[in-house]
């Protein structure tokens, strides 16, 4: 679940960055693009947060992931 959360974290970079880029920059300055660029972030924002709070509560669930190989 760690690599989802960084995986899922790096694309709301990425997206928050090209929202930047597009409000910022004059050559490419496009407002509608900013929208949907910065929607996108937030989403993909929401999305680490989920992922986040659903690893660490199935760590506290007896019998769930506290000893696995995998974590």
């Amino acid at each position: 679940m760690k690599e989802d959360f960084w995986l899922i974290a790096a694309v709301f970079a990425v997206w928050a960055l090209l929202a930047l880029a597009y409000q910022l920059v004059p050559m490419i300055h496009m407002p509608p693009s900013v929208r949907v660029w910065g929607l996108g972030a937030l989403l993909f924002l929401v999305l680490a947060c989920l992922i986040a709070w659903a690893d660490r509560h199935r760590r506290h669930l007896p019998g769930r992931g506290g000893g696995s190989p995998r974590d």
